[in-house]
Parts: C-alpha cells; structure tokens; sequence
C-alpha cells in the first residue's frame, strides 16, 4: 500500500496518512443466485440519474464485512454479493463514497471497481489499524484532498482501538475535508458506524461528530451506519444541536421509495428499519436523495442497502492552501 504523511489544513491531526489505495487482486465470483420476489426492477440505469455538472453524488454504505460463515443462505457469501457491489458501485459512481464494515481486501475490491481515478482514506479500527474500516473513498479527478483524520469514538480519541461509554467493540470516526476541482467549492466529509448495542455510546459518539460539526469553516457532510432512526435521542442531537438535516428529507425530488436500509437481502419494504443515513450542513442544497433497493445480478450486494443523494455546495470563499 502506497502512503505519505499530509496534515494538509484544518484537520487538526496528529499524525495523518495518506492512504492512496492499491489495486487488489480482484475477487472472481461464483454464478449468483438469481433475485427472488418482487419489488424494485433491475437496474438498468443509473438509480442517481444525471448528475449535473456542479453536483458532488455522495453514497453511503455498510456492505457487510466479508465473513468466514455466511448467515445461513447463499446471498451472504462474497463470491456472490462481490459481482452485485462492483455491478453497482460501476453504474452509480459516486463521488464521495462512505463504507462501513469494509475490510481491507472489500477496499480493494471497491476501488478496483470504480477505477484508478478513486482514492482511499481510513485505516482499521484495532489497536494496530486491523480490522474494519470506516474508509471516505473518492474520485480523486472531480475531488481534491485537502487533508483527513481518523479518531477513536471514546475518551482517547487519539489511542486506536479504545473503547469507552458501554460498547464493546472499538468504533470510529473518518473526516476528511475536500476541494471541488470545478467549482472552488469545499466541503469535509464525516464518515462513521455506530454501535449496535449501547444507546449511551451512540449519544457520546455523536456528540463528538457534533463537536467537529461545529469546528468546521466549511460546509459539512455526514454519512453513516447510525444504527438508530430518526426519532432516536442521538440522531435528535445531530438535527437540533448542531443542525444537521437528513438529506431525503431536504431533497427537491425523491430517488424512488422510502425504503428501510437494513434489507437483509430481501426485497425492500418501505416499513423497514431505516439505520443508514446521510446528513448535511443547512446550506447545502439537496437535488435528489434516496434509498438503493435495485437488484443488481439478480439481487442485492449487501445486507444493509445503500444511501444515496445529488449535493450542490453552497458559494463561498475559497479556502486559501
């Protein structure tokens, strides 16, 4: 893996690196299982539609670490969710793009999807760097970056692997701050997987998200496996305390149905749970926003279903290098 130290501005870290992203060897799947059901069509068109020349495409999606015992039924096995990921991710190509529960050979294999333009900045969530990783990835030919950090969710924020506030595995948090190369216009990118357990965790972590919302001299995105709805405490915080709005909601025109995000491989359903989210800043105009639940190779890459939304950054002063 090719890297190189850069604090680059505004980011306040100690100690970054930046992780440049090799190309893996690429995954060769078995046949997949054809989709079963109804529901959303197969994909045949991209689900983000045009993407005018001004707009950032931002995705976010948990697509399930790799395992060494699927979850009892074909459709959690890599060699069949692997061709349905690079199916999508090669329709949609976003520009900003946050994993959850991607291990390092899942980012890889993404990268190699979306092509030589696309960088990557996360490193594992162990003491040591292992493990899952909350990796920002983007297209590196629209997107300049300007500098990136990765933090502990607890109280060492700077000790990789810690744990604190009730959760037991260790959780963190990617920001990275952007220039976009056509209009001038910056942004910083928060990117994070909350834990499944503990609501007191959750409340702690998104308190410190909060913090450096309220930090920020630009506008700000946040995307995420929250683990939590909408109505939940923590995710409350986010929209009342530091202003954050979910993007759907803001959107000028809605990318299909309110489908759940956590799919489980099955068909959507609009009363699902809804866990993964993208929010923003108030002065970032919304064009289109919305929950993936296109078959791709005959179903669906992920157990959680992907986020996405057509952003336009406000006017602002260029931040001076």
């Amino acid at each position: 893996m090719n890297s190189r130290p850069d604090a680059g501005k505004g980011c306040s870290a100690s100690t970054v690196e930046i992780t440049l992203g090799t190309r893996g060897t690429p995954v060769v799947p078995a046949s997949p299982e054809r989709g079963r059901g109804s529901g959303p069509r197969p994909a045949s068109r991209p689900f983000a539609g045009e993407i005018g020349v001004a707009d950032i495409h931002v995705m976010s999606w948990n697509i399930r670490r790799r395992t060494r015992y699927a979850l009892g039924r074909t459709a959690d096995r890599w060699d069949v969710r692997a061709p349905r990921i690079k199916s999508l991710l090669q329709s949609e190509r976003p520009s900003l793009l946050g994993l959850q529960e991607a291990l390092p050979a899942q980012v890889d294999f993404v990268l190699s999807a979306l092509g030589s333009a696309y960088r990557s900045v996360g490193y594992g969530r162990g003491r040591r760097g292992r493990g899952e990783r909350c990796p920002i990835i983007f297209d590196a030919q629209r997107l300049e970056l300007l500098c990136w950090e990765q933090r502990a969710l607890s109280a060492r924020p700077d000790s990789p692997g810690s744990i604190s506030w009730g959760n037991l595995l260790p959780r963190i948090l990617v920001r990275a701050s952007f220039r976009d190369r056509r209009t001038g216009h910056c942004v910083q990118m928060v990117n994070t997987h909350l834990d499944h357990l503990s609501s007191g965790s959750r409340r702690r972590s998104v308190h410190c998200i909060g913090q450096l919302v309220a930090q920020s001299p630009v506008p700000v995105l946040v995307t995420g496996d929250f683990n939590a709805g909408l109505d939940a405490a923590e995710m409350q915080e986010l929209s009342r305390t530091y202003g954050l709005l979910e993007a759907s909601g803001r959107a000028r025109s809605s990318l299909g149905a309110a489908w759940g995000t956590l799919g489980s491989y099955r068909v959507p359903r609009t009363e699902g749970r809804k866990l993964d989210w993208i929010l923003v800043s108030p002065g970032i105009l919304v064009n289109a926003a919305g929950v993936n639940g296109l078959r791709y190779h005959g179903g669906w890459g992920s157990d959680h279903l992907p986020v996405q939304a057509v952003l336009r950054l406000p006017e602002q002063e260029r931040w001076n290098d």
